[in-house]
């Protein structure tokens, strides 16, 4: 069976998860259009038909919400009006804009997985790293070229986000202390939404990917992709990334074969927290553009979800992230135009997430024969292909 072949049949089953999910999702938007239900009695044919216009009049605006409307945009690319073209390509942007930490954040979840770290402290290793990037940004201020003060920010907070993810995981190494322990400790405290830093957008910024109009597509959605190749050699071709998920398979094989158990857990944390602050850093620096209490929106928590969504796999992680990023940005539309309420579309989200979590469900109810499982291999081999 060729790559593309295996590839395609490990990706059947979320596949079809996410469909079953929407199925469902269907069911329950027609079940509480109560308008459509109350004429049950006297019209069930008009009443069924009601709510089914419904669940496609939301799904389509979701999906308009999410990539546009095909036919706006070809019409504004005809036109050649950068203002018609920035309105018709705002969604897809959006959702990408969306899905940009939750990349980053994703794959900080895997490779802490990956290594048999239960990291819960994305939330607060982005938080550390938007506030080293936000500080080192204004100590600079005025003093340096801003393109100067965009590098060393963002370095300051990959640096950032990678100290408050070692702190775990030398701890976890050295002393055996639980991982979700001192990962809840390090998180941020619940506060408000105040206060917030200036604005920064005055003197530093990330380029945009399009000069246009309200367009806040800009290249950390780039360097996200390019993360994800990375981190998808680093785990899969090299031998660190063979010792880090031969450590989170089984730890005692792993010291028993020469392999630091103690030092792979600590290079993973340090590498998951640099990557949660790369995306805090592309957040204060880029589309948010000031740091606040609020920050992160609980990226951290979903980012494990789609982690475990992906199978823990980078390319895995880009595609659930931009599967999260346009139900985020089509539920807002959804919810104005069709009057379903986006708390639904967070039910949906779950439901996406409990099919995932459960294959054997999904083979039964879309009669998939099981895979044969592969022959298990003793002696240490090359590391599996990424994809």
């Amino acid at each position: 069976m060729t790559r593309f072949l295996r590839a395609t049949r490990r990706a059947l089953v979320p596949f079809l998860a996410v469909i079953t999910a929407f199925l469902f999702g269907a069911v329950v938007i027609i079940l509480t259009d109560f308008v459509s239900l109350a004429r049950l009695g006297s019209d069930p044919v008009g009443a069924i038909g009601g709510a089914a216009s419904g669940v496609l009049a939301g799904y389509g605006a979701m999906l308009a919400g999410a990539f546009g409307d095909p036919a706006r945009i070809l019409a504004a690319f005809a036109t050649g009006a950068p203002a018609d073209i920035a309105t018709a390509i705002r969604p897809l942007t959006e959702t990408l804009v969306t899905a940009t930490p939750l990349i980053l954040a994703g794959l900080a979840v895997a490779i802490s997985f990956r290594a048999g770290m239960f990291n819960i402290g994305v939330d607060g290793q982005l938080m550390i790293g938007a506030l080293g990037a936000t500080v080192t940004a204004f100590v600079l201020q005025g003093q340096v070229p801003s393109f100067v003060i965009l590098l060393a920010s963002i370095a300051m907070g990959v640096l950032s986000g990678g100290f408050w993810g070692f702190i775990p995981g030398f701890l976890k190494a050295r002393t055996g202390a639980h991982e979700v322990i001192t990962t809840i400790m390090l998180l941020r405290a619940p506060g408000s939404t105040a206060p917030v830093s200036k604005p920064m957008s005055t003197f530093v910024d990330i380029p945009l990917i399009l000069n246009l109009p309200a367009i806040r597509l800009d290249y950390g959605f780039l360097i996200a992709l390019v993360m994800a190749g990375v981190v998808s050699f680093m785990l899969f071709r090299t031998t660190k990334g063979f010792e880090l998920r031969a450590s989170g398979f089984n730890p005692t094989a792993a010291r028993y074969a020469g392999m630091s158990a103690g030092g792979s857990m600590m290079v993973a944390m340090a590498l998951s927290g640099a990557l949660a602050g790369l995306a805090g850093s592309f957040m204060v620096i880029g589309t948010v553009g000031q740091l606040s209490l609020d920050l992160s929106g609980g990226i951290g928590f979903t980012a494990i979800a789609l982690a475990l969504l992906a199978g823990l796999r980078p390319s895995g992680v880009v595609l659930a992230a931009l599967l999260f990023g346009a139900l985020t940005s089509g539920g807002k539309l959804m919810g104005i135009q069709s009057g379903i309420p986006f708390d639904l579309l967070v039910f949906i989200m779950a439901l996406v997430i409990m099919f995932v979590a459960a294959p054997n469900l999904i083979r039964g109810l879309w009669r998939i024969k099981p895979e044969k499982a592969a022959p298990e291999v003793v002696a240490p081999v090359q590391p599996a292909s990424p994809l």
